[in-house]
């Protein structure tokens, strides 16, 4: 039996999200089902962390048990001959049987991704998503450090999380104009609670279009009150872009 590593890049946009459901399409049931295609094996491949319906991933580590006589490094070129064309795997590699994708991780890096638009623009309807004018870009970018360092971030997760401890600890954040209108938040920390970025982001916007005042984020952090935080951000824009170990 070998553990083996994949790496995954998917587009979110036709998927309930990764983790299988039933009666639904998921980027976790699509890798299953090429998996079965290519070994003959029903498995369960277990991720870095669950995304949901509409999220993309630039490169999710997931990882399954095989005993396949498929040399480990050419897996993932197999699988791909058996996966719709918005999912493919990047590479694959065997690792220790002690390893976890999900349980090992030291750190994630996601991205939002916005245009700023009186209307919205079908071109980005897919990887981008729409906010109404108008937005202060300094004024946004002047509050991410309030998000630095280690919180207890229960008022920016959904009500279901499921976890015994909500703290968690930001390392790196920032917000960058890609080009005129369109922007990229930057979010890296040791772990999220459920749609913790998505609600990071929307509150970041509410700054930037003047529903929350610059100088609230501090208290509002502290508060640990899901209501005073902004919305939960359209699951468009979210992107896993990486993990460590």
């Amino acid at each position: 039996m070998k553990r083996i590593l994949l790496i995954i890049q998917f587009l979110g946009t036709r998927y309930s999200g990764w983790q299988v459901q039933p009666g639904q399409v998921t980027v976790q049931g699509e890798i299953e089902r090429a998996i079965y295609e290519t070994t003959g094996e029903r498995v369960k491949i277990h991720s870095s962390g669950r995304t949901d319906a509409g999220v993309h991933a630039m490169a999710m580590p997931a990882h399954f048990d095989t005993d396949t006589r498929i040399q480990p490094e050419n897996i993932y070129k197999a699988l791909n001959t058996h996966l719709p064309d918005d999912i493919r795997v990047l590479s694959s590699c065997q690792v220790d049987e002690h390893f976890h994708a999900r349980f090992d991780v030291k750190e994630k890096t996601y991205e939002y991704h916005f245009y700023v638009s009186p209307q919205p623009l079908p071109y980005f309807s897919t990887t981008e998503a729409w906010i109404t004018p108008p937005f202060n870009f300094d004024l946004a970018k002047s509050i991410l450090n309030e998000f630095l360092g280690t919180h207890d971030f229960v008022g920016f997760a959904s009500a279901r999380t499921e976890v015994t401890s909500t703290i968690r600890t930001i390392k790196k954040i920032s917000l960058s104009k890609t080009s005129k209108d369109h922007f990229v938040l930057s979010v890296t920390g040791d772990g999220f609670l459920y749609n913790m970025v998505r609600i990071i982001a929307g509150t970041i916007i509410s700054v930037g279009n003047g529903k929350i005042a610059p100088n609230e984020i501090k208290s509002i952090v502290e508060s640990k009150d899901r209501k005073r935080a902004g919305d939960t951000a359209s699951a468009v824009g979210l992107v896993l872009k990486n993990v460590k170990y």
